[in-house]
């Protein structure tokens, strides 16, 4: 079994001083924490992958392909792989658990 503390994954993804920490990686998916502070601008381009992101904390509007939505802590969004998509107008401090699968190359 594996298990994570969301409380100690920020910690290490603030030390590393990056948007985003992998802290799983298995053979069909891979999940990672995404960090976008208020008033950041989210630098993503499409990825190969599907994936999910969770939003664990804070508040922003999501734009994925022609469709936007507001999220807040317990959203759930899908995004297929391929399409473009952004966090944006971000109001409060973002924190994002973001599966990928297959795994993000």
């Amino acid at each position: 079994m594996k298990a994570f503390r969301l409380d100690e994954l920020e910690a290490e993804r603030a030390a590393n001083d990056g948007a985003y920490l992998q802290f799983l990686r298995e053979r069909n998916m891979s999940v990672g924490l995404y960090a976008l502070d208020a008033g950041d601008l989210d630098p993503q381009q499409p990825h190969k992958q599907d994936e999910v992101y969770l939003v664990v904390s804070g508040r922003a509007s999501i734009t994925v392909g022609m469709e936007t939505t507001q999220v807040g802590r317990g959203s759930v969004v899908y995004v297929p792989a391929g399409v473009a998509h952004k966090f944006h107008h971000i109001t409060e401090d973002l924190r994002v658990m973001v599966v990928f699968s297959p795994p993000e190359s």
